[in-house]
């Protein structure tokens, strides 16, 4: 039994998990990358033995600060949700413009720096990560002294792309949608 205010060593780890809804035990068990921050050899060689299984053909594990580990875990968030504010906005101005947005994704999605993986368009970014993560880099960039930041308009073309579905529907059938039923496809 410990008494109060006797010392215990103790380590802090931060290890962001990068899961996507509906593939979460794949990317468990595939991890591309497992981020560690921490300041101490001893739980770098703890969480080495914990996580040999998962990088037997590659070192897949990158050690770094605490503070780094979770800043890349709400980057790489939200540079995905920019990926997809961008691909909306992209689509808007095809619309406008009479281009045709599949064509511009897939030509855009070959190019091997930018990649087909989220530039779809559609309703917007949800989940439970995306919009916390967004506006966690606009707290942080707050902080930091940085003002109109691109999480800022991230966070701006989301919330005007969740209008963007319904302002279609009624520009093709008018305001009264009474008696009209309406299916929705890829909704998870």
């Amino acid at each position: 039994m410990l008494n109060r205010g006797e010392g215990i060593e103790f380590d802090v780890v931060s290890n962001p998990e990068f899961l996507r809804e509906g593939s979460a035990v794949q990317d468990f068990m595939y991890p591309d990358r497992i981020v560690v921050g921490t300041d101490s050899s001893r739980c770098e060689r703890v969480v080495e033995e914990l996580y040999a299984a998962f990088s037997k053909k590659q070192d897949r594990i990158q050690f770094v600060g605490v503070r780094d580990a979770e800043m890349t875990k709400y980057a790489a968030n939200a540079m995905l949700a920019t990926k997809i504010s961008f691909m909306n906005e992209v689509a808007m101005m095809c619309d406008e413009l009479g281009v045709d947005v599949e064509n511009v994704r897939r030509g855009i999605g070959s190019d091997a720096r930018i990649g087909p993986s989220f530039i779809y368009p559609g309703c917007g970014y949800g989940g439970s990560c995306f919009p916390k993560d967004v506006r966690t880099m606009i707290n942080m960039a707050g902080q930091a002294g940085l003002q109109e930041t691109i999480f800022e308009a991230v966070e701006r073309r989301n919330q005007s792309q969740q209008l963007v579905l319904v302002d279609k529907v009624v520009a093709q059938f008018g305001r009264d949608l009474s008696g009209k039923t309406f299916a929705l496809w890829g909704l998870d």
